[in-house]
């Protein structure tokens, strides 16, 4: 498996890995909720993703030929995309593109990264060094985000 920049062509794969991901790994969050999925899954678009990969830090895990995972971040140091394929499920790639939004924002001089994590993924971001920095907030219908952060070493 290798990380790589995402590029425009990658959209339609990256929104299927992304809904896929939401749909059959984040039950803990949107509890089947299908007002809670509907809200989520929204902007989860080849065109959004498309745009997304012009304005922000989008990247790819890639397993052979597949798309594995896709992590975003804003230029701001905002983790706004992290999720994996459920083919790919604890093979590591969750980390592998963390640590490469990391090493880009420590490349970019950013101290500091911020995300909102599902109730599905805090385990994993504690476990890498994530903090909690507020109280719980409103996500998608039923969901919530649990805002955390992370000093990078510069």
């Amino acid at each position: 498996m290798h990380v790589r920049d995402a590029c425009e062509q990658d959209a339609e794969i990256c929104c299927s890995v992304v809904c896929r991901s939401i749909i059959e790994l984040c039950i803990l969050d949107h509890q089947g909720d299908a007002a809670s999925l509907e809200l989520w899954l929204a902007n989860k678009t080849a065109a959004n993703m498309r745009r997304w990969v012009r304005e922000h830090h989008v990247l790819v895990a890639v397993d052979g030929t597949a798309i594995a995972g896709v992590a975003a971040m804003t230029s701001s140091g905002e983790i706004i995309l992290n999720y994996v394929s459920p083919d790919a499920r604890l093979r590591g790639v969750s980390k592998a593109l963390l640590r490469g939004l990391e090493t880009r924002a420590a490349n970019l001089g950013m101290p500091l990264l911020k995300l909102q994590s599902t109730a599905t993924a805090l385990r994993f971001y504690k476990a890498v060094g994530y903090t909690a920095c507020g109280a719980p907030t409103k996500g998608f219908g039923l969901t919530m985000g649990q805002p955390m952060q992370k000093r990078l070493r510069q």
